[in-house]
C-alpha cells in the first residue's frame, strides 16, 4: 500500500493527501454511519486528468476506489474504509459555459447545486433539481444518485435534467455520452444508466445539463394543517388525481413537525397535527393554488395561502429543516422509499404502525408529489441496533407490498443492499452485476456498493 501511495504522489503531487485527520472525514456520510477505519489516502481532483491517473494506478494494482463528491449522501455509498482509495470530484467547481439559447450548462462535478441556480438566475434559468441538500450538494453526486427533491413531482428528478456525461472509467478512459440536442437515439442510452450508478460504472467529471425557464409570475404556497398525517397524505393524493401538478407537495407528520420547530425555535400552534405543503407556479398557479385549496378545505385542512417569496420561502424552509432536526436528536437512519401516490396515507399508516410496535416514533416527511416518503429511525450509540434494522425492514416489506420502492432518490449504497434481491430478483441482480463488470472488470469501482 505504501507502494500505491508513492505511485499516486509521482503522479499527481500535492492532490494525494494522507493527512490523518482528512482520512478520518471520510470515514462517514450523511447517512450517520462509519467505515472500521478510514481509506488508504484520498486524490483531491482538480483537473480530470488527475481522476484519470489516479484510476489507471488503481486499476492497475487493483486498488478499491470510493468516488466523493461533497459527502451528502444518505445510503452510506461514499464511506471509505481500509485499504480503499478515495477520488474526490469536491474541487472540480467550474461552470464552463451557459448557453442561453439552448438553455444548456456544462459544468464540472464539484458545483454545489445552490451556486449554480445563483448563477443561472440572473439569465431567467434554473436546473431544476432541488434537494433539500441544495446548498451543500454537488452536481456530480446528484447526478450519481439520480437525486429527486422537493420540485421533481413537475419539473423531473435529476436524470430528466441531462443530457450529455464526460465519465472516467475504471481503467481511466475518459467517455463523452450523450448530446447536446433535445431528442437523441443513437445507440444504447448510456447516459440514462450512469445516471444513478452510484459509482459503480465510473467517476463522473463533466455534465452537459438541461435548464429551465424560472416559471413567470405568481408562486402560491399553501400552509396546511391536518388532524392526522393520514388525513394530509389523502389530500395530496386528490390534488394528484384532480390533474393539480405543484411545484412542490410536501407532508410533515407531527413527529417530525414537532422535532422541527423545537429545532427552529418556533412554537407549535397546533401539537399533535401534520403539516402539508403546497406551491403552484407558472401560467395556471393562481387558479392551481385556488382548486388545491377547495381539495384542501373538503378533506377538512385548515390552509393560509401567501403569494409572497419570502414567506413562501419560509415555510419551504420548514421542510428543509428535516435533516438538520433530526441530526440533532442524536444518531438517526434515514430512509427512503416511495410507493404509488395514492397510497400514501397507507404507507403513512403503515409506518405508525411499525413504530409503535416497537415503540419507536418514527418521524417522517414525504415528496407527496411523487410519493417518496423518508421515515427517520433514531437511535442511541455508535452502532445501528439490531432492533432499528427490523423496524427498517418491516418499512420497506410495506413500501413493497404497496407496488413500492425500496429507494426514491438517495439510492441503495451500503445501507439497503441485503434488500436488493426482495425488489429486483435474483435475475435482475445478475444482470445488474454482468453490466457492472463490463464497465469495470476488475471491480474496483464501489465495491460491496449499490448491486
Amino acid at each position: 500500500m505504501t507502494d500505491v501511495v508513492a505511485l499516486l504522489r509521482a503522479a499527481l503531487g500535492d492532490a494525494v493527501v494522507t493527512d490523518p485527520a482528512a482520512l478520518e472525514a471520510l470515514r462517514s456520510d450523511k447517512s450517520g454511519q462509519r467505515t472500521a477505519a478510514p481509506p488508504l489516502a484520498l486524490v483531491a481532483a482538480r483537473t480530470v486528468e488527475h481522476v484519470q491517473a489516479a484510476l489507471r494506478i488503481a486499476h492497475e494494482l487493483r486498488v478499491p476506489v470510493v468516488p466523493r463528491g461533497a459527502g451528502t449522501g444518505l445510503s452510506g455509498g461514499a464511506m471509505a474504509g481500509a485499504g480503499e482509495l478515495v477520488i474526490s470530484t469536491a474541487a472540480m467547481t467550474r461552470i464552463l459555459s451557459i448557453d442561453e439559447a439552448d438553455q444548456l450548462a456544462v459544468v464540472e462535478p464539484g458545483v454545489l447545486n445552490g451556486a449554480l441556480n445563483r448563477e443561472l438566475a440572473p439569465r431567467g434559468l434554473r436546473w431544476a433539481p432541488d434537494p433539500a441538500s441544495r446548498e451543500i450538494s454537488t452536481v456530480g453526486g446528484n447526478i450519481a444518485t439520480n437525486a429527486g427533491g422537493l420540485l421533481c413531482a413537475k419539473y423531473g428528478v435529476t436524470r430528466e435534467a441531462v443530457r450529455a456525461l464526460d465519465v472516467v472509467l475504471a481503467d481511466g478512459t475518459l467517455l463523452s455520452t450523450g448530446h447536446r440536442t433535445v431528442k437523441g437515439v443513437t445507440g444504447l442510452d448510456l447516459t440514462a444508466l450512469l445516471i444513478g450508478s452510484e459509482g459503480t460504472l465510473g467517476i463522473i467529471v463533466g455534465a452537459t445539463l438541461a435548464l429551465t425557464p424560472v416559471p413567470a409570475g405568481v408562486v402560491a404556497t399553501i400552509g396546511v394543517t391536518f388532524p392526522s398525517v393520514e388525513e394530509a397524505a389523502a389530500a395530496a393524493a386528490a390534488i394528484t388525481a384532480a390533474r393539480i401538478r405543484p411545484a412542490v407537495m410536501e407532508i410533515i407528520d407531527p413527529v417530525a413537525l414537532a422535532a422541527i420547530l423545537r429545532h427552529l425555535g418556533m412554537p407549535d400552534r397546533a401539537p399533535g397535527s401534520a403539516h402539508l405543503l403546497v406551491q403552484t407556479d407558472g401560467a395556471a398557479a393562481e387558479q392551481e393554488a385556488a382548486d388545491a385549496l377547495a381539495i384542501i378545505a373538503a378533506h377538512g385542512g385548515d390552509a393560509a395561502m401567501t403569494t409572497d417569496p419570502e414567506e413562501g420561502e419560509r415555510l419551504l424552509a420548514v421542510r428543509r429543516a428535516m435533516h438538520p432536526a433530526m441530526e440533532a436528536l442524536g444518531p438517526v437512519l434515514i430512509e427512503d422509499v416511495a410507493v404509488p401516490r395514492s397510497r400514501l396515507a397507507e404507507m403513512f399508516a403503515a409506518i405508525r404502525a411499525i413504530g409503535e410496535r416497537y415503540s419507536m416514533p418514527i418521524p417522517t416527511v414525504a415528496h407527496a408529489g411523487d410519493g417518496n416518503l423518508h421515515p427517520n429511525l433514531v437511535y442511541a450509540g455508535d452502532e445501528v441496533p439490531d432492533v432499528v434494522w427490523q423496524a427498517a425492514g418491516e418499512v420497506f416489506e410495506a413500501a413493497l407490498a404497496l407496488g413500492g420502492t425500496l429507494t426514491g432518490e438517495h439510492g441503495v449504497g451500503t445501507l439497503k443492499r441485503r434488500w436488493l434481491a426482495a425488489e429486483l430478483g435474483d435475475e435482475q441482480v445478475a444482470l445488474q452485476r454482468r453490466i457492472k463488470e463490463a464497465f469495470d472488470p476488475r471491480g474496483i469501482l464501489s465495491p460491496g456498493r449499490a448491486i
